[in-house]
């Protein structure tokens, strides 16, 4: 199927794309890497009356460290988060979910910011932005609001964005040194949206302990999960196999997802358990190896 007819617009700057997002408000999409808006558009799923293409915006295209965080801008390519040496050495658990991230073609055509305003709850980015306390910044009429990651997701592909804004960047805090970084996720084919997957952060202490875990869940509900029962289980507990795969259980409650094409339910429950145990435990692996100077 072709899409239906609509205003074109190619903005130049924030402001003049905010400007014509406040003039078409709810009837207007953001137009940037296209990977899921032209085949919501081809299939008539999405009926926009104007489009908004912001691929000559190059202030949303920059990666740069702000003090003590990561800021990239919601018009960076996917692929760029995997190459980026700023982000490898800032932020290590981006490049490594980056890379799960359908196909090379997809990512280099995508863009942070769709993936994140999507809101898909198996993709990974959004996932990756709940494990890190990321903070989305968007742009309206009114000036620039930021919105916290827990915050951001609201539903099934629904934000917190109002109709006249624009997401602009996305800041994540930088992970510490000493921290490890885990991700796992299950899929049917290599590229397809994940069952289920989970990112996480740990510290240890010098007695292999938990000082601080955060983790995200993909694929268990409408919007990505942050796994607080789970964290709360481990802080202060050793960093044994027998201590993650229990605190992994306390996942099972958020998996709120039916039985679908793919997936039951029970399966769900059963991988997201699986998945959290995993990205934890290899986790704490990095975290040795940094302990070790490894």
């Amino acid at each position: 199927m072709k899409p239906p007819p609509f205003t074109y617009c190619d903005p130049e700057s924030v402001d003049e794309a905010v400007a014509i997002k406040s003039e078409y408000g709810i009837g207007s999409l953001v137009l940037a890497g296209g990977q899921s808006l032209l085949p919501m558009l081809n299939m008539r799923l999405a009926r926009p009356e104007a489009l908004i293409d912001i691929n000559k915006i190059g202030d949303l295209q920059k990666i740069e460290r702000r003090g003590d965080g990561l800021e990239v801008g919601a018009g960076v390519r996917q692929y760029e988060l995997e190459d980026h040496p700023l982000v490898g050495e800032l932020v290590p658990l981006l490049p490594e979910a980056t890379g799960y991230i359908g196909h090379i073609e997809n990512r280099h055509r995508g863009t942070v910011g769709g993936s994140l305003a999507h809101a898909d709850s198996a993709a990974e980015l959004p996932c990756t932005a709940m494990a890190l306390d990321a903070t989305l910044v968007a742009q309206g009429p009114s000036g620039t609001r930021t919105i916290e990651a827990r915050d951001f997701f609201r539903g099934r592909l629904t934000t917190a964005l109002e109709p006249e804004e624009v997401l602009v960047a996305v800041r994540y805090p930088v992970t510490p040194q000493a921290a490890g970084h885990g991700f796992v996720e299950v899929a049917r084919r290599e590229g397809d949206l994940g069952l289920a997957g989970a990112a996480a952060v740990v510290n240890l202490d010098e007695d292999d302990r938990f000082t601080s875990v955060s983790v995200g869940v993909l694929g268990v509900s409408d919007t990505p999960v942050r796994a607080f029962a789970v964290e709360g289980a481990l802080i202060g507990e050793a960093s044994t196999g027998e201590n993650i795969a229990r605190a992994a259980k306390e996942i099972v409650p958020s998996v709120t997802s039916g039985d679908d094409l793919h997936a039951t339910r029970a399966y769900r429950r059963h991988l997201a358990s699986v998945v959290v145990s995993r990205a934890i435990t290899a986790a704490v692996a990095r975290a040795h190896e940094r302990s070790n100077g490894t």
